[in-house]
């Protein structure tokens, strides 16, 4: 599969990253050379990485490659969905009207806030003793 001719996406939610490859044939997503089923455990994570395919309605018409690096189940989900929306948006750039309406070329840039010297976490600080 890999000597076909594929359009490329990266998706970015959190600390995850997905690479993103889709063939313009018919087939199933794998992540990461396992199917997307057995590496996003929750019907919701498959239904949210797939938006942009379903919005496009182009789910049975392409196979989509994914690796996947860091962050959790969460994040990757929302990664693939991403890294999807920009490889089909590569493939067809009349297709950015409905992923544009359906919100998945919009990088989610919420990300956990970094520790502070002197603070338990980002904000959180000791308790206070009045004597």
């Amino acid at each position: 599969m890999t000597d076909q001719h594929y359009y490329y996406g990266t998706g970015r939610r959190k600390s995850a990253v997905a690479r993103v490859r889709l063939f313009p044939t018919p087939g199933g997503i794998t992540v990461n050379g396992r199917p997307a089923n057995e590496v996003l455990p929750a019907e919701k994570m498959i239904f949210e990485a797939t938006a942009p395919l379903r919005a496009t309605e182009m789910i049975d018409n392409v196979t989509v490659v994914a690796k996947i690096t860091g962050g959790g189940t969460s994040g990757q989900s929302g990664a693939l969905a991403h890294g999807i929306a920009r490889a089909l948006l590569v493939m067809d750039p009349n297709l950015r009207a409905p992923l544009r309406a359906g919100g998945h070329l919009t990088r989610d840039a919420r990300v956990k806030e970094s520790k502070k010297y002197g603070l338990k976490k980002a904000r959180k600080a000791p308790q206070y003793t009045k004597r």
